[in-house]
Formats: C-alpha cells, sequence, structure tokens
C-alpha cells in the first residue's frame, strides 16, 4: 500500500485515475499555509464515491491521497501552461482558483521545495499509472484510461460564466480514438437534464494528453464535472446523493459504452 495513492487493480482494459481525490497536507507545509489553504478547497471531492460502479466494471482504480496544493499530478513536471494565455493554475500552485493566497508568505515555494514535491508525490504516482497501463495493454492488447476531474460550476478568475455540467476533454481528438469517443458523445446527447461540451473549456490536462496515444492502442479521455451535479460548492464540501444518484447512471453509462468500443477494436 502506498501512502501517496490509493489503488486497486481490475480485470478489465479500463483505468480510472483520479489524480485531483486527494485532501491531504504534510505537517510541514500546514504550517506555512492559510487558514482557507488548510480547507484544500479545490479538491475533486467525493469521485471515489461516485465512481463506485467502477469495481463491477472491472476497471483498476488509481486515486490520490495528497491535495493538489501540494503538487498538482495533472500538470507536466516541467510546469509548462496547458492553456497559454489563460490564467495559469500550475504545478506547485500559490493561489485557489478563486485568487485566494494559500500561504502566508510564498517565498516558502522555492525551486528546492518544488523539486521536493515533484519526486516525493508527482513521480511516485506516474510511474505507478504507466506500471498500470503498460500491465494493461500486455493483457488486452489496449488501454481505456479514463481521467475522472470536478470542478466548481462558478470560476470567474479561470472561465466566463457557468461551465456546462459535463466536459470531455481528448486533446481535440489526440488522445482518443473518434469511434470510441463517438459512443461516449451519443450516451451525452441521449441524455435532457445535463448541459456537456467536448473539446471545450477543457481539453484535458497532462495526464489525458501525455498518455494518452490511440496509434499504440492508449485512449484517454477526461470528464470535468460540474460540481453542483452531485455535491454542495461551499465548505464544507458534502455529498449530495439526491443529486448525485441522478448523474452516475449517465457517468457510468459513457464509461462503460467507451470501455465497448476500446474492446470492439481488438476483436
Amino acid at each position: 500500500m502506498s501512502d501517496i495513492y490509493q489503488f486497486s487493480r481490475g480485470t478489465a482494459p479500463l483505468l480510472i485515475s483520479i489524480p485531483h481525490l486527494g485532501s491531504m497536507i504534510p505537517d510541514a507545509q500546514r504550517a506555512q499555509m492559510t487558514p482557507l489553504g488548510l480547507q484544500s478547497g479545490d479538491t475533486d471531492w467525493h469521485l471515489d464515491t461516485l465512481y463506485q460502479f467502477a469495481e463491477a466494471l472491472g476497471a483498476s482504480v488509481i486515486g490520490a491521497r495528497y491535495s493538489r496544493y501540494v503538487v498538482d499530478l495533472n500538470r507536466p513536471p516541467n510546469d509548462e501552461s496547458l492553456y497559454p494565455g489563460q490564467t495559469k493554475t500550475g504545478l506547485c500552485p500559490a493561489q485557489t482558483f478563486r485568487g485566494d493566497a494559500l500561504y502566508r508568505n510564498e517565498a516558502v515555494l522555492t525551486e528546492a521545495e518544488r523539486e521536493h514535491r515533484l519526486q516525493a508525490y508527482w513521480k511516485p504516482y506516474h510511474a505507478k499509472l504507466c506500471e498500470e497501463i503498460d500491465r494493461i495493454k500486455a493483457e488486452h492488447g489496449t488501454v481505456l484510461l479514463w481521467e475522472a476531474h470536478s470542478i466548481a460550476s462558478v470560476l470567474p478568475r479561470l472561465f466566463e460564466g457557468k461551465l456546462p455540467d459535463l466536459n470531455i476533454g481528448t486533446a481535440d481528438g489526440a488522445a482518443c480514438a473518434p469511434d470510441i469517443l463517438a459512443t461516449v458523445e451519443e450516451r451525452l446527447r441521449e441524455n435532457t437534464a445535463y448541459t456537456w461540451a467536448v473539446n471545450g473549456r477543457f481539453k484535458g490536462g497532462y495526464i489525458t494528453r501525455h498518455y494518452g496515444k490511440p496509434a499504440d492502442n492508449v485512449h484517454a479521455i477526461q470528464l470535468e464535472m460540474c460540481q453542483s451535479t452531485y455535491m454542495d460548492e461551499t465548505h464544507p464540501y458534502a455529498y449530495r446523493p439526491d443529486l448525485a444518484d441522478k448523474i452516475i447512471p449517465l457517468v457510468e453509462g459513457m464509461v462503460q459504452s467507451a470501455l465497448k468500443q476500446t474492446g470492439a477494436r481488438r476483436a
């Protein structure tokens, strides 16, 4: 067992990654943070609960234990911007998504500290991700990597207005074969309850872009959900079964359809 991530191995060619699930903050870092920073407010709360259907699908599941305020596992190790020209949320953030300070003094984020976090937290998660992708591909010949994310529905610092409820990203088609993405879009078109977009504001983060290689039979899809679809978006960020129970069948249907089409391509 790792204290960096939680992991369960499945039997299907499906790996669900939840890199922003964690909310733990090391004691040494906690001592430097603001009260607001200690809330780890930009966590992708409760996605392990929302994706409980994964076990029945035979999925392998990996989820971070530590907060993205420690290090963002879905950012490049060199911290380059994923969306040039837009507000950047970096590898070791100093502000919340709303622009509030995470530290009483940002000077604590030295190059040495950033490198420590990269080595101690970022690299172990990605090493396990690579290991499981390789294992699944060796066993099944193909992999569906589903990147599970959620975010507050309104964040003026990062985007205008309210986000669509469900945001699919495949790096503008570079991370996933079009026929697999088409099955996901079909499920979205069938739904009448939620708004959605494909490769809109969210095109997939580093994990989707780096590991999604359709030519090598690794297909990556990111789903960025508005947290308003399944939880309270304000502290203490409570899970809302009355909301979640309505959207879970749609999320499960998208994953299931993509998995079926991934397997069909190798049949």
